[in-house]
């Protein structure tokens, strides 16, 4: 039996599955699971998609923010985040000073398998939607190897055994995950 000290937010690229590994991990601990993406939605009462067309990104990047600072000083809980929101500074920060990051590292290649299929990712609405994620990923990764830790994700690992690897790197980390 374990107890939770600290929001684990879980932080990579999307189709790395921070959502069902997050879920499950949450499972595991006997913790709440908290998505930002969707706390966000729920309180402006629209998609991110109308948010980003009504009131632009900067606005979308700031309710983020608000909504990562309250989930942090929440009860502790496994927290997934926006594929964007650990390469702000600001989020890496508050999410340092109150929780502790958890990079789902996928090759390019598997996130490509996992979310091509999949009408829900704005930013892939492109004429070559594979090499858009390959430029993010490239872009992005410097961002993501600055989580606290990092678990390598492969596609014969299943969701289940993505929440235990994840839950014994978070072993490693005593001011994070406690043996009660």
């Amino acid at each position: 039996m374990y107890r939770l000290k600290k929001t684990v937010a879980m932080v990579g690229m999307m189709g790395a599955g921070k959502t069902a590994v997050g879920t499950q991990l949450a499972k595991l601990l006997k913790v709440p699971f908290v998505d930002s993406d969707e706390e966000i939605v729920k309180a402006a009462d629209r998609s991110i998609a109308e948010i980003f067309e009504r009131d632009g990104e900067a606005f979308f990047r700031d309710r983020e923010f608000e909504v990562i600072g309250r989930l942090l000083r929440a009860r502790p809980a496994i927290l997934s985040t926006g594929g964007g929101a650990f390469l702000a500074p600001r989020n890496r920060e508050q999410i340092a000073g109150h929780g502790v990051s958890v990079w789902l590292r996928a090759e390019p290649e598997l996130l490509w398998q996992r979310v091509r299929h999949k009408t829900t990712r704005p930013l892939l609405r492109t004429a070559n939607p594979r090499q858009t994620l390959l430029d993010l990923h490239a872009a992005r990764e410097p961002a993501y190897s600055l989580a606290d830790l990092a678990v390598d994700t492969a596609a014969e690992y299943s969701v289940e055994q993505m929440a235990i690897r994840v839950a014994e790197a978070l072993k490693s980390r005593a001011d994070v995950l406690e043996e009660v």
